[in-house]
């Protein structure tokens, strides 16, 4: 049976662009977290527990709590400063990405790019859409492997509405079958794997800002240079559904739409060598560690 734990990344609302004195949050949203093997479950939450408190000791310190009922917002915590600035954190993810891969599970999410410039926005029905979608997303992945699933995720205000859309996507047409019941929601601070979940997915969630909207938000550049690879190399299933755009769109948010299909892709073949070393030299440093 694998067990997945899905958080929020991006933002439900409207989306106007990084300078709109309201609307500026994030051109996507979606959720990520992962899938972990039944066996692996118990045993990831204790390491994920251990190196929380390594990183995190004076914090949990202050706060007269124990470890395990203490917890850090990945936003918080993985900001493009500190993660460009202090090893310790930025290695920190490093080191969660290989826990989940040596436990045997996957990094998942799915999300959507939002419509811009408009306010009329229905932020329970894209949130309800993309639940659905990564419902059915977790299902292939399970079909594939002859796995079972329960979903776990984080208490949210649109309760009804998410267990009324697990349940149609359980029961209604074409039905999704290795989902075992509706979700089950949990106290995140209680929860070290679903603590594990947000700080994955505050990190999909600025891979995919950056992506969207590379000079809105060229701060975001060191989450591509140090996590781009290594999450996708772990995950499963993914994806963002972009939507299209027209010539100016397109040269506003860094693309190049003259250059054509081939030659973008060589162009992000170069990105990617050019980036590699660093990532390759990151991950001995890493697994050293480890």
């Amino acid at each position: 049976m694998i067990f997945a734990y899905l958080d929020e990344f991006g933002h439900a609302g409207p989306y106007f662009g990084r300078s709109h004195l309201r609307h500026n949050a994030s051109p996507v949203f979606g959720l990520a977290g992962i899938l972990l093997p039944e066996t692996a479950v118990r045993p990831f939450a204790t390491v994920f527990l251990k190196r929380k408190k390594e990183l995190l000791d004076v914090e949990i310190q202050r706060s007269n709590k124990n470890g395990y009922e203490w917890e850090k917002k990945g936003t918080n915590l993985f900001t493009a400063n500190s993660i460009s600035k202090y090893p310790a954190v930025r290695n920190a993810m490093l080191r969660l990405i290989n826990e989940v891969r040596n436990s045997q599970g996957k990094i998942f999410y799915y999300g959507r790019e939002k419509i811009r410039g408009t306010e009329d926005v229905r932020a329970n029905g894209l949130y309800t859409t993309v639940f659905a979608n990564a419902i059915r997303q977790i299902n292939s992945y399970c079909e594939s492997i002859g796995e079972n699933f329960v979903l776990i995720v984080d208490e949210h205000s649109a309760r009804k509405e998410l267990l009324e859309t697990a349940a149609k996507t359980m029961f209604g047409a074409e039905p999704v079958r290795r989902l075992l019941s509706p979700p089950f929601e949990v106290e995140s601070y209680l929860n070290q794997n679903m603590q594990a979940a947000d700080w994955i997915a505050t990190i999909v969630g600025r891979l995919w800002n950056h992506r969207l909207d590379p000079l809105d938000f060229a701060a975001y550049s060191d989450y591509e240079k140090y996590y781009w690879r290594r999450v996708h190399s772990v995950a499963t299933h993914s994806s963002v559904m972009q939507r299209p755009r027209n010539k100016a769109q397109s040269a506003s948010h860094g693309s190049e739409p003259h250059v054509g299909s081939l030659g973008l892709k060589l162009k992000a073949a170069l990105s990617l060598k050019t980036t590699t070393i660093i990532e390759e030299v990151t991950t001995i440093a890493v697994d050293h560690c480890d």
